[in-house]
């Protein structure tokens, strides 16, 4: 490493030769992965290569409104695939869609009047993808646990509705299980922060030849978002995903 930020595509050549290793262990233990690896290598450099292409375009493009319009259509594809870990959950896209908007308005906005970032596209399109990106993960894990406790706590709910309990209150419980679910690992990254790992993006910065504590700051300021919209978008999510486990009478559902 010589702290310059160009690589040459002869590097990165020989650099691929690490993908034997994965070819060889696949190999030897007959894993049969051998294609997967091969098809997953390819549709990583071609499709890097063609993002590459495009953030150059947008990057340069330095329109407000073409910039939303981009947040916007990544929160779509984020609230979409979410969504599907919530399959049982009534309008779980819009419930996404609002969570993840949430979470990533109220983070970007805070990084914005701090003076840390501003409204431009090769700042709001790497910090937008790492919010929102975060926040597809959180909710995923909010559904798959919020599904399973109303499946498997199906008759301590119900005593509680016999007893009189209302639906959220009868529900509390396992909403913040789901909760917690969605914003532990996150939490739990940053309690190891650079004792077990050097993140991504500071490991990029150093490389790149920028100072250590510069990019510590940066790391700072990305574990700061990650946790505020990780907890926006949990919270949302299972407080609204919940009254579809309810029918209008206020029994519970029969979750197949």
């Amino acid at each position: 490493m010589n702290g310059s930020a160009t690589i040459h595509v002869t590097s990165l050549l020989i650099a691929s030769l690490l993908v034997a290793v994965t070819l060889f262990f696949s190999y030897w233990q007959k894993l049969k992965l051998e294609k997967e690896t091969i098809i997953s290598v390819i549709r990583a450099v071609v499709q890097l290569v063609a993002v590459g292409y495009i953030l150059d375009f947008v990057f340069g493009y330095k329109n407000p409104a073409f910039t939303t319009l981009l947040l916007l259509f990544m929160t779509f594809n984020a609230s979409y695939n979410a969504a599907k870990r919530g399959k049982t959950i009534k309008h779980g896209l819009t419930i996404s869609f609002f969570s993840i908007s949430a979470g990533t308005l109220v983070t970007l906005f805070i990084l914005i009047l701090s003076g840390i970032i501003k409204y431009e596209p090769n700042q709001m399109i790497p910090i937008g993808g790492m919010i929102i990106s975060n926040a597809m993960v959180a909710l995923g894990l909010c559904y798959k646990q919020i599904t399973a406790d109303f499946r498997h706590k199906r008759d301590e709910i119900e005593t509680k509705l016999a007893l009189g309990a209302d639906p959220l209150r009868s529900s509390k419980e396992i909403i913040r299980d789901a909760i917690k679910t969605g914003m532990l690992p996150t939490i739990d990254s940053a309690k190891t922060l650079g004792i077990v790992s050097l993140p991504g993006m500071m490991t990029g910065l150093i490389l790149a030849g920028t100072s250590p504590m510069e990019a510590i700051k940066y790391q700072i300021m990305v574990t700061f978002m990650l946790l505020s919209t990780t907890a926006i978008a949990s919270f949302l999510s299972c407080y609204l995903a919940y009254r579809s486990f309810f029918n209008d009478r206020k029994q519970l559902i029969n979750q197949k």
